[in-house]
């Protein structure tokens, strides 16, 4: 099954993906879905390898966790940085076969469905197959990402639309992920489902070096793979990176993006 290249993959990628993630975010949402201790944990698309860890952590004592990601270079990151008697990492393809890692009282998979628009739905199903019955599953994902602005221009808003509408096209990215979850647990047939809405993007006010670094790097790698042209500039992508660099510097600009939490439990005759 699918294997379309990671688009954002770039040589600083590895590190913003770690940079960016907040171990006490990742806890806190795993014990929301029902994470204790003692649970076998599979984290799918672990990247870098501190969420697997952190998820670790949420199941001590007794818990263990499994990281898999499609990157050698990540795993390997994982295994030298994270890797522990309680935290392993396996490179997979994630529609291959997962047998032989047996099967989790827990699988996790947040930031994965945005990057397969047309197999998230098989994706899911497949890595439910890792699940015992009566087990959980937890995903998470954004809606509408990365377009909720205000204090911009109409070329900006026009531009931001087209950006994402060549993703979708061009990347096989889904900017509505988070929207769906809820509607593949139910097609899944799981049973005591929940859904939980928390901010993930919020920026407004200065801005912190961690929004100007992160945000950045999303310019360069989903603005400028997208395949649009910013016709509007009429230096083209410079041109547009310099409007957006004023408007997201500017303390009156507003930005929010919404991180969608659904769990589920495999029934126990699956």
């Amino acid at each position: 099954m699918s294997d379309q290249p990671y688009f954002p993959e770039s040589k600083d990628e590895l590190t913003r993906l770690e940079f960016k993630t907040d171990r006490a975010s990742v806890i806190d949402q795993a014990r929301w879905a029902g994470l204790s201790p003692g649970m076998r944990v599979l984290d799918v698309g672990c990247g870098p390898g501190i969420t697997t860890c952190a998820l670790a952590e949420a199941a001590a004592p007794g818990g263990r966790a499994v990281g898999i990601d499609r990157s050698d270079v990540r795993i390997a990151h994982a295994k030298g940085k994270y890797a522990s008697e309680s935290v392993e990492f396996s490179c997979r393809n994630f529609f291959d076969s997962l047998e032989d890692l047996g099967q989790f009282d827990f699988v996790w998979m947040r930031f994965v469905a945005e990057y397969f628009l047309k197999e998230s739905g098989l994706l899911i199903k497949h890595v439910t197959q890792s699940i015992k019955p009566g087990g959980i599953l937890c995903l998470a994902d954004l809606d509408h990402n990365c377009m909720n602005h205000h204090g911009h221009s109409e070329r900006l808003e026009k531009t931001f639309r087209k950006i994402t509408e060549y993703q979708m096209t061009n990347n096989n990215f889904d900017p509505y992920a988070g929207r769906r979850l809820p509607t593949r647990m139910h097609e899944l047939g799981c049973e005591d489902i929940r859904v939980d809405v928390r901010m993930h993007h919020l920026v407004y006010g200065e801005l912190s070096e961690f929004n100007r670094w992160n945000w950045w790097q999303k310019i360069e790698l989903a603005a400028k793979r997208s395949g649009w042209t910013f016709e509007d500039y009429e230096d083209g992508f410079a041109g547009f990176e310099r409007e957006f660099v004023e408007y997201f510097n500017n303390p009156q600009r507003f930005v929010y993006t919404p991180l969608v939490i659904v769990r589920g439990v495999r029934p126990a005759n699956a």
